[in-house]
């Protein structure tokens, strides 16, 4: 598990394709891999991914076709600039909400504009994901945990203040940019809850 509070900015050192998906290389000076072991979880953009090489500012993973097929990890390229946030310890507070790093869909950036102090995007999603996104609800982008301020159709706007952008990949975002989007795990569990309970 995840809080979506971004713990360093890193980048994609290399990637190559395999039998079985991709092996990706992350870099960063930012966070303290000391404490980390193989086998652990890190989430990069939000997805949850298995460090399977350790050195003090990298991590080896595989990211599976699955996973390629159902994030932007399709279209990562060597030096592009990634979110990174080892997993949640027992002892440790949630800022954010609590994140799986199973990501729901991919979506598009379809408006960026100054509001106030603080960014606005408005993110188009598949139609089937809408229902489980609620105004001032929790959403995951690119692993960072934001809150809902609006929906439309089937598209929502987020707001993000100058610290985030400081700390995170989320001021690189333009129009037509595609995202990781993960619902609020508790919605996908209520419906899974509702329907288990009308088939009884």
């Amino acid at each position: 598990m995840f809080t979506g509070i971004i713990q360093a900015v890193g980048k994609i050192k290399d990637v190559k394709a395999s039998e079985k998906g991709a092996c990706f290389v992350f870099e960063s000076n930012a966070i303290d891999l000391n404490d980390a072991k193989i086998g652990d979880s890190i989430a990069v953009n939000g997805v949850c991914l298995t460090a399977v090489e350790l050195t003090n500012n990298t991590f080896l993973a595989d990211v599976s076709q699955e996973t390629l097929d159902c994030s932007i990890f399709a279209n990562f390229q060597t030096g592009d600039k990634v979110n990174l946030e080892k997993a949640l310890r027992l002892n440790q507070g949630i800022d954010g909400h609590l994140v799986s790093g199973h990501v729901d869909g991919v979506g598009v950036v379809s408006n960026r504009y100054s509001e106030g102090e603080s960014t606005r995007f408005e993110i188009t999603v598949e139609q089937d994901l809408v229902k489980y996104i609620a105004r001032k609800g929790s959403i995951c982008i690119n692993g960072v945990s934001l809150t809902v301020n609006s929906i439309e159709g089937n598209a929502f706007g987020v707001n993000i203040v100058p610290h985030t952008f400081t700390v995170t990949t989320l001021g690189d975002l333009h129009i037509g940019t595609e995202v990781n989007v993960e619902i609020d795990i508790i919605a996908r569990h209520l419906e899974q809850l509702l329907n288990a309970t009308k088939n009884a």
